[in-house]
């Protein structure tokens, strides 16, 4: 799961204890969130600044959240189509789980994995949710402390 640092980090997440996930605005990563399950493991990637990468992990506490940031005539995540009735988009509350020492770069990332392993190395990829196989989650964990 992917969140700028300077929008929301991981000192941010190890600060507050828990989050609600919102501001998602893809479909295919809302669906994401909605295959998500309570205990679910996720890294938390800051991205969008320099080196992206992997920062810490994090737990799924609560599905099936409707995001309020689409109701918020205030919000940068505003849908005038979603309506409280029948909301559109839907997220996941997360919790601290760890803050890793060093981050684990995106560069260190495609050396180490393919495409197949981890969409986020495949190039144009770069939803803000995105599942990573079992396999190469145990992978990951080896790689960072």
């Amino acid at each position: 799961m992917k969140s700028e640092p300077f929008v929301y980090s991981i000192a941010d997440l190890k600060r507050d204890g828990q989050t609600i996930w919102d501001g998602v605005r893809n479909y295919q990563a809302r669906n994401f969130l909605r295959q998500m399950q309570p205990g679910d493991l996720c890294f938390f990637y800051h991205s969008n600044t320099k080196p992206p990468g992997i920062v810490g992990l994090m737990t799924i506490i609560k599905t099936d959240v409707v995001d309020p940031t689409q109701f918020d005539r205030n919000s940068k995540y505003y849908d005038p189509k979603s309506k409280p009735e029948s909301p559109r988009w839907q997220t996941v509350t997360v919790e601290f789980v760890a803050e890793y020492s060093q981050l684990l770069s995106l560069e260190e990332l495609k050396q180490k994995f393919s495409p197949a392993e981890i969409l986020l190395v495949k190039k144009g990829n770069r939803l803000s949710v995105m599942p990573v196989d079992p396999i190469a989650a145990e992978k990951i964990l080896t790689l960072v402390d």
